[in-house]
């Protein structure tokens, strides 16, 4: 999400958490690489009608950003105010809808990216998706929330579990296909969650793919993890990145790990 110094870490659960996951770990292979914005720091992806939106934060550098897809020429961006730390996004129907991390609100637009509003938002803003009639929002619990898009109003809660054991920091979010799939902030693991039951249904560890790039001026190991997940339904890949990666991954999904 934002700075590791901003809050409480949860060192021991982090470190604790791969060795006993429940659910079993995926195979994944690089189809392709983008240039990414190395300066960019990456806190919301979707892809919409061959168009890949991208918000990004930190408080005087934020934006909202639409480039058409995979050529990535960028067709439009929107900049927010200062004093709002951008965060996840998701567009459904004719509308995007932006997160912001502590101001109290996120934004909706139009598709050109003309703002047409805000709403309230009761806690953090983190992640955002949609699942073709709600939206769906992370706020760094073990929750994930559903909002009505017409009165942005909660509807429901599930509570996202791996075995036994609360998935909590649930950060960035794409809905693929039924599931959910979740970036765990502070890592570079994306829980694949069951949106009937909240169970963790499977693991994707994409700390190897922090090996494929040389790292830009300024990078810093503890803030510059994954964050930015994408669903290309034409190609059926995964899209991801991370926060001032210089690189965009399209990934095709595989079966399980051996070990697993």
């Amino acid at each position: 999400m934002r700075s590791v110094l901003s809050r409480t870490l949860p060192w021991a659960w982090l470190l604790a958490m791969a060795p006993a996951w429940a659910a079993p770990e995926y195979s994944y292979r690089i189809v392709a690489t983008h240039p990414h914005d190395p300066t960019a720091f990456t806190e919301g992806l979707a892809i919409h009608n061959g168009r890949l939106y991208e918000s990004t934060g930190r408080n005087g550098e934020s934006r909202l950003i639409v480039r058409e897809w995979p050529s990535l020429k960028q067709l439009g961006e929107r900049r927010l105010a200062d004093a709002d730390f951008g965060e996840g996004l998701a567009l459904l129907g004719e509308r995007i809808f932006q997160l912001t991390w502590k101001s109290g609100h996120g934004y909706i637009y139009d598709l050109g990216l003309r703002r047409l509003g805000r709403f309230p938002l009761d806690s953090e803003g983190w992640g955002l998706t949609q699942d073709g009639k709600r939206l769906i929002r992370s706020d760094g619990s073990a929750y994930l929330q559903f909002l009505d898009p017409n009165t942005l109003l909660e509807t429901g809660r599930l509570r996202v579990r791996d075995g036994n054991a609360d998935v909590e920091q649930l950060n960035e979010l794409e809905h693929v296909r039924g599931q959910v799939f979740a970036n765990v902030w502070l890592t570079d693991l994306i829980a694949i969650i069951d949106l009937g039951t909240g169970q963790v249904r499977g693991w994707l560890d994409l700390s190897p793919l922090k090996n494929q790039f040389a790292k830009p001026p300024g990078w810093d190991a503890n803030d510059n993890v994954l964050n930015g997940i994408a669903w290309d339904e034409r190609r059926r890949r995964l899209i991801v990145t991370g926060k001032c990666w210089p690189l965009l991954f399209e990934l095709e999904l595989g079966p399980l790990k051996p070990s697993s």
